[in-house]
């Protein structure tokens, strides 16, 4: 039996990254998944986001384990999608037990000159979407008396400063406040939330050849992704404890899976790190 065996996970930026990540390693262990993708760029995030087509890669990867998914394009923007989404969920599966926030965004600048619907963009995503969520799926939850997890993920930026992602930053702090009062809140139902914070991620919004000349400004204009990612390595490493630089997102999928299952029942209200020592520094 899988370790979340019967699980249904509600899982936002799902198709591709993280998101796409951690829905595969709960569909692995048994769990269905319901999820939700802007599929859509951005203005001003200065690297592309995911696609219809990487949800629908997702939804077939899904699949391949043997569970079902519930995929919906949609922005943790717009609460009808959000309601949307959760309530095709129960529909088709009766519950949702296992909650991960995990759509975001990110655009570097300093603080003083960040353009205020950037801003706004970031908060509304990385935070407010978060809220969104879990509003969306805790009443079902609470009914059903089935108990639970939520996880909102942060990152090792809401443990320490970086420098010029001020936005980003205070979305990720806040979710840990939001995280401590609903952890209070939902404690009589056994619904468990915590934040899960990663250092550096190699997904699509860190791999990217913007990333890279932000990183490195010096790399050649004809450098391969490989050159651009070693470079970007070489920046990061000296920044964590264990010298790696960045993870993969499998190693924040296993910490999800294990927040999600029931090995993890007595753990809430917590900032867990998969950081590799990021955040001691």
């Amino acid at each position: 039996m899988g370790r979340v065996e019967g699980k249904v996970a509600l899982i936002t930026g799902v198709a591709r990254g993280q998101g796409r990540s951690h829905a595969l390693r709960l569909a692995e262990e048994g769990a269905d998944i319901v999820g939700i993708d802007l599929c859509e760029d951005l203005p001003n995030v200065p690297f592309p986001l995911g696609s219809e087509e990487d949800l629908e890669k997702t939804r077939s990867l899904i699949e391949g384990t043997g569970r079902r998914a519930v995929l919906h394009k949609g922005d943790v923007r717009r609460t009808v999608d959000i309601e949307s989404v959760v309530q095709d969920g129960l529909s088709a599966f009766g519950y949702i037990d296992v909650v991960v926030a995990n759509a975001g965004i990110g655009i570097f600048a300093p603080t003083w000159e960040m353009a205020e619907h950037d801003w706004i963009a970031i908060l509304d995503t990385n935070l407010t979407g978060a809220w969104r969520t879990a509003k969306s799926a805790i009443p079902q939850m609470i009914e059903a008396g089935r108990g639970g997890s939520i996880m909102f993920t942060a990152s090792g930026a809401a443990l320490r400063a970086n420098g010029n992602l001020a936005a980003y930053a205070a979305s990720k702090t806040g979710l840990m406040g939001l995280a401590r009062e609903l952890a209070l809140e939902l404690g009589p139902h056994r619904i468990r939330v915590n934040t899960v914070h990663p250092t550096a991620v190699k997904t699509p919004m860190l791999d990217n050849d913007y990333i890279g000349r932000l990183f490195k400004p010096d790399l050649p204009p004809d450098a391969s992704a490989d050159e651009r990612r070693e470079a970007t390595a070489d920046v990061l490493r000296g920044q964590d404890l264990l010298g790696v630089g960045w993870i993969d997102a499998a190693d924040v999928s296993n910490a999800v899976l294990f927040l999600a299952s029931d090995e993890s029942r007595m753990i809430t209200g917590t900032p867990f790190r998969v950081d590799a020592g990021y955040g001691w520094r």
